[in-house]
């Protein structure tokens, strides 16, 4: 079956609503430099499933992505730090730090600040990881152990 991944902004909105929970007690480590890690996830009535992403830049440390998708391809929002500034279809160019929210129509094609009331220390993944999982209701979150440079 294909996925679906034309949500409609009501259908993107309630997922990234939804109360979110790890699917296994495995511990996996963040990410070190140009690595990355898939952790599953499941509603709270194991109806849905959604999966983090989690991502380092080779080159650039400060470079780190966290994704929550859902329906396997569809991401619902995108924390990008370190990297070029985004360009939304409109024109406007966001700077880094960004955060991509599904828009009905576009995906994750647009970028928005990082809302400051939502994220305390954008200096500190680790802090920031916990941030973006509060703003995805990621109430169960996966075991992560800290890296050494997180």
């Amino acid at each position: 079956m294909m996925a679906e991944t034309n949500l409609t902004q009501t259908e993107a909105d309630a997922l990234i609503a939804m109360e979110k929970h790890r699917v296994n007690d495995e511990l996996s480590d963040f990410p070190a430099d140009g690595e990355s890690v898939v952790l599953p996830l499941q509603s709270a009535d194991r109806r849905e499933q959604f999966l983090l992403d989690l991502s380092r830049g080779r080159i650039d440390l400060r470079k780190v992505k966290m994704q929550n998708r859902a329906r396997q391809v569809v991401v619902l929002v995108r924390l990008d730090l370190g990297g070029a500034p985004h360009r939304n279809p409109d024109g406007e160019e966001i700077p880094v730090p960004h955060l991509h929210v599904y828009r009905e129509g576009y995906g994750d094609k647009w970028a928005v600040p990082v809302p400051a009331d939502r994220f305390g220390n954008l200096a500190d993944v680790w802090q920031t990881l916990s941030d973006f999982m509060g703003y995805c209701n990621i109430t169960q979150p996966p075991r992560i152990q800290r890296g050494l440079f997180t």
